[in-house]
Formats: C-alpha cells, structure tokens, sequence
C-alpha cells in the first residue's frame, strides 16, 4: 500500500463530510470511502450507503469491512475496497469515530488523522440544521464535543468554525507541507 489513509474526526456537526468532499473536488490525490451505515438511505447528510442490521452482520462476517464500529446505536463500516485505491498509491479520505483511530493506526501503516473542531455555537446551529436530532440528543452530542483523541493518537487539529475554502488550505497544508 502506497497511499494513505486519512482519518477525518471531530464531534458531530463539525462538518467532516463537507471537508472530506471539499478535499476530493479539489485534488485528484484523495479518494472517499463512502460508509455503510446501518441508518435508513432517507436519512440524508452525508453519502453512505444504508443497510440493515442482518445485512451488516452478513457482511461484516464475510470480511467486507476494513473497519467497522459501532457508534449511537448504528454499525458503522468502511468497505475493504479501499485497499485498491491505497495500491494505486491515493490517499483515502475517511469518516471515523475517535474511538476506532487505534484499531485504524495498526491496521494501516499510513495514517494520518485529520481533528475538526468547531464552536460551540456553530455545532449546535449545524446539528439543528441536518433536522436528524431532537434538542436533548443535540445536548448529548455537543457534550461529546470535547472528548480528547485515543492515547498514542496524533492529529492535525484544523478549527472548521469558518469558510470551507479556509478548512481545506489549512488540512492541504498539514498533508502536503512545502518543502524547503
């Protein structure tokens, strides 16, 4: 595997899908893997794939996923396909939770983790926004916000309180730095 994988993590409405596309759009090097998720496809956000729970296990038992949580009463999975596009050397954008980086850093030799943080504020406006919450679980997940990174885990900290154009220069800048 010549390409790597990055880990996008943050709290929930910090905006990890959005930057992860961003990225793609913008440069060739990056690939997405897009999530199976065991959520109803209606469900909108970000792009994923929706399955039910017999499916998931069906799948997971047949070594479909690289990774797999499970996280807010959902199962979550990044399909092992993405070692296809880590051998031809792209660098695979992903949507982790904080709490699978350990078993995502032995797993692939080339790690990188990508930490969205946000204000306060604007993570309640966002998570508000997606429609997908009630108000008590909002709280639940704002109160999640500031859980720190698994031990022995390094990040890029990138604030995405602000422009995406500015999120994107400043994750580009963390993965590809300027040689001297």
């Amino acid at each position: 595997m010549s390409g790597r994988v990055i880990a996008v993590v943050g709290p929930s409405g910090v905006g990890k899908d959005t930057v992860m596309q961003a990225l793609a759009a913008r440069d060739s090097r990056f690939r997405l893997a897009r999530r199976v998720i065991t959520r109803p496809a209606e469900a909108g956000g970000e792009m994923f794939e929706g399955v039910g729970e017999a499916e998931f296990r069906r799948r997971a038992e047949a070594g479909a996923f690289a990774l797999s949580w499970q996280a807010h009463g959902l199962s979550y999975g990044i399909p092992a396909g993405i070692s296809d596009a880590l051998d031809e050397g792209c660098d695979v954008l992903v949507n982790l939770s904080r709490r699978v980086l350990p078993e995502a850093q032995a797993r692939f030799p080339r790690l990188d983790v990508i930490l969205l943080t946000a204000d306060r504020t604007v993570l309640a406006r966002r998570l508000s926004a997606r429609g997908r919450e009630c108000a008590e679980d909002i709280e639940r997940r704002l109160g999640r916000a500031a859980l720190d990174l698994p031990e022995g885990i390094a990040a890029h900290r990138i604030d995405n309180s602000g422009p995406i154009e500015t999120t994107v220069q400043a994750v580009l800048r963390c993965l590809y730095p300027v040689r001297a």
